[in-house]
């Protein structure tokens, strides 16, 4: 086997394997509770009042979208179907709330965006605060979230106070990684991944063989030329 067919080969193993590594241990989908409410529909309480600085009044439209992700079925590991209501009282059962950063303000660890706090009675939730941040330094300066962002990590949030875990799948959303920092999609990257690979891949690749054809290209120019050399003298 030359070596342009043996890095070709290499290549295609990597390019087979990469994508689908993620598919060889087995996925785990936990749950704090099976049916964490016991009753429906499960109320929610939006603080509009008491707001960090850089709050964007855009941000609770992201959490009734997060709502009717879920009541949808979201990502499909709930035994049950959620079924919400906005009320305009801090007694309902998911109160909502906005701080300017986690670490500052609730000292939480860096690359923490929001959490969800349940507290439990007899089996049950009674209740389930959540808070999330509006935004992080990058070094110096602030940077806002996006609603994209804000979406995203609202709904990571609501799936805990719906009694789900942290999941090891990193294209589900209760995936623990806090990604929503970034003005990318942290699913979109995910599902994208496997292609990018492949992309640098075969790039590389091209780039070897080129590489491999100058050599031999140059090498036989150089034997000529010496063949050529000693005809002359």
């Amino acid at each position: 086997m030359n070596i342009r067919t043996t890095i070709i080969t290499i290549l295609l193993i990597i390019a087979l394997v990469t994508p689908g590594s993620a598919l060889l241990g087995e996925k785990e989908y936990p749950k704090f509770l099976e049916e964490p409410w016991d009753h429906s529909p499960i109320t929610v309480y939006i603080d509009e009042q008491n707001t960090p600085p850089h709050y964007s009044p855009s941000y609770p439209a992201t959490v009734v979208n997060a709502m009717e992700y879920w009541e949808k079925g979201g990502n499909g590991k709930l035994s049950y179907t959620p079924v919400f209501e906005l009320v305009n009282t801090s007694d309902a059962d998911i109160y909502i709330m906005w701080v300017e950063n986690m670490e500052k303000v609730t000292g939480a660890e860096e690359g923490v965006a929001g959490f969800c706090r349940p507290m439990i009675a007899n089996g049950r939730y009674v209740h389930a605060d959540i808070v999330l941040e509006v935004g992080d330094y990058r070094g110096f300066s602030w940077q806002q979230y996006g609603d994209a962002n804000m979406e995203q990590l609202v709904t990571h949030e609501l799936g805990h106070a719906l009694g789900l875990g942290h999941s090891n799948d990193i294209r589900d959303i209760m995936y623990p990684t806090y990604g929503q920092r970034e003005n990318l999609n942290p699913l979109l990257v995910e599902t994208t991944y496997p292609l990018i690979v492949i992309t640098i891949l075969i790039a590389i690749g091209i780039s070897g063989y080129l590489g491999i054809g100058w050599l031999r290209y140059h090498k036989k120019r150089q034997r000529l030329e010496n063949e050529l050399l000693k005809e002359m003298k």
